[in-house]
């Protein structure tokens, strides 16, 4: 027998009053018990950063955390990078600059790049280059990503 826990996941500012399988993955209880359909689940190996959110202030694969471990501390998703019909500057960016096709893995490299960004304003393009190839993308050749990052990162420095 499967007890289940009771936590509270703080998404974009919002708690989430749960019960759950101490197994189940932060990115599932995202999806499926609070309803954050942006967090996309792709092979669910950590390995292609489509469901990156932002936990505390790190990026994170959600499917390689338990929802327990995510406890009480701030998790922010894809639905809460723009303010209302304002656009995240990396949102803009990605649509100025073609940065996305099929956009599966977009929510992800959208966390990612945010993250970074905010603990590292003044990165450099290989280090940018270096994270943003942490994740994956079977669609776009990676360049227009690379350019809607750098466009975002100067406006957000500005």
């Amino acid at each position: 027998m499967t007890g289940k826990v009771a936590i509270t996941l703080n998404i974009n500012g919002r708690d989430h009053a749960i019960s759950v399988e101490p197994r189940r993955t932060l990115a599932d209880a995202i999806r499926e018990n609070c309803g954050q359909t942006g967090t996309h689940i792709g092979c669910e190996h950590g390995v292609c950063g489509a469901c990156t959110v932002i936990v505390g202030d790190d990026p994170v694969r959600s499917c390689l955390m338990f929802a327990a471990q995510a406890d009480g501390v701030p998790i922010r998703t894809v639905e809460g990078l723009a303010k209302g019909d304002t656009l995240h500057p990396l949102q803009r960016a990605f649509m100025d600059h073609h940065g996305l096709q099929c956009g599966f893995c977009t929510p992800g490299f959208l966390m990612l790049a945010t993250a970074v960004l905010e603990r590292e304003p003044n990165i450099t393009d290989d280090d940018l280059l270096d994270v943003l190839a942490s994740n994956l993308c079977r669609c776009t050749g990676y360049q227009n990503i690379i350019k809607a990052v750098r466009a975002a990162a100067a406006e957000m420095r500005a």
